[in-house]
């Protein structure tokens, strides 16, 4: 086993939050165009929730500033969709 179970889909920030609060997921993968918001805001409500999931963010967008705003959220990393395949997202999401 990789260390990843239980996934889980959302299609909003409103449904993510929802989401996490009733499972208490470990780690997320959080696109950053979603909705009702942005990822980034997901992301850094997620990250402060008392347990502390970890957060990857992608998108099928890029821009240069998406790594640091991605980092400011409280994200371990962002990942282009394109790499998500190549990326280590195991290590990134695992509890570790």
């Amino acid at each position: 086993m990789l260390g990843l179970e239980d996934v889980t889909e959302a299609a909003s920030v409103a449904e993510a939050l929802a989401t996490a609060v009733r499972t208490e997921p470990a780690s997320a993968l959080v696109d950053v165009e979603l909705p009702d918001g942005d990822g980034f805001e997901l992301a850094a409500k997620l990250t402060v929730m008392p347990w502390r999931p970890r957060v990857v963010m992608t998108s099928a967008q890029f821009s240069d500033g998406f790594p640091t705003l991605a980092r400011s959220a409280g994200a371990e990393a962002f990942v282009p969709k394109s790499e998500l395949a190549r990326a280590p997202l195991v290590a990134w999401l695992s509890e570790s």
